[in-house]
């Protein structure tokens, strides 16, 4: 049977029908409900009653006089900066050691990784226990040192929100280690020797050298952490529900409450159409810059 092709030396190109049905399964999943969601961002929906009525824009001008609504977007973002910078600064750290001589680095990497494949939801439950008033950690402080070095770190509103960071970190440093360990091992060997023949330290070697190399690690990791930052929940809803009061409320977690438990649906629904626009608007420019950033140092 003859090949058809498109032109000289051109492989043919597939119809576009064969991708008719994943796109029809992907209109039907995500841009149906996502249309529908929009809609009723615009309404005073209940959740429940088959009526509702529309109310314009007062479901998104009612956020700027909701103090909670406004408190949980700052924490949204304090949690994404942080635990972008945070993560990404260990998982680099803890790769540059495992890509080490080091005998033991195989078992270290999957020690370090073994975090990251945890549900987390189970991790937010055995680290609320391990932070409890009577949990192991207050138990070693207090074996440790004075009885002030314990304290109720899920209760207190200035520490909870820190505790929450410290446990992400936790988890996920170990996943962004490989990406950037992945990054380390592309770089060539002898890129490396020429460097130590100019004299050039371990230092100096790792930012001159390594460092542009690992741009592309870099944007992934960067990319995968301020939209989880962004979004999170689980691990927020299991440590603290948001308290103490709304200290560690985020937008996803306000969202949850708003809609399941005050019945407010057209209200939660707009908090996640605004959630919506920041995820997307956040990780266009930054994979925008971060895009620029690989092409320079290449």
């Amino acid at each position: 049977m003859a090949v058809t092709r498109t032109g000289r030396g051109r492989p043919p190109t597939a119809p576009w029908w064969f991708a008719a049905p994943a796109l029809l399964l992907f209109g039907f999943v995500v841009l149906v409900p996502s249309v529908r969601g929009v809609y009723y961002a615009f309404t005073d929906w209940d959740g429940l009653s088959p009526s509702h009525s529309l109310v314009g824009w007062d479901n998104f001008t009612a956020m700027l006089d909701d103090d909670d609504a406004m408190r949980a977007l700052g924490n949204t973002l304090l949690i994404a900066v942080a635990v972008t910078l945070v993560q990404n600064g260990v998982g680099l750290l803890l790769a540059l050691g495992v890509n080490s001589a080091v005998k033991s680095r195989n078992v270290l990497r999957v020690l370090l990784f073994a975090p990251a494949v945890i549900t987390p939801i189970v991790t937010a439950y055995l680290w609320r226990n391990l932070l409890g008033p009577d949990g192991a950690v207050n138990s070693l402080l207090g074996a440790l040192g004075p009885d002030s070095w314990q304290r109720d770190w899920l209760g207190d509103p200035g520490l909870a929100l820190w505790c929450v960071v410290a446990v992400i970190v936790w988890q996920f440093a170990g996943y962004s280690m490989v990406i950037f360990l992945a990054g380390l091992q592309s770089v060539p060997r002898e890129i490396h020797e020429a460097a130590d023949l100019d004299g050039a330290g371990p230092v100096r070697r790792f930012w001159s050298v390594t460092r542009p190399l690992l741009a592309p690690a870099l944007t992934i990791n960067l990319m995968l952490s301020v939209i989880g930052g962004l979004k999170l929940f689980d691990q927020v809803y299991a440590l603290t529900g948001g308290g103490p009061g709304h200290a560690t409320d985020t937008l996803s977690t306000l969202i949850y409450k708003d809609a399941f438990t005050l019945g407010e649906f057209g209200y939660s629904i707009a908090l996640a159409v605004v959630l919506t626009l920041i995820v997307a608007v956040a990780s266009a420019g930054q994979y925008s810059l971060l895009a620029r950033h690989e092409r320079s140092a290449s």
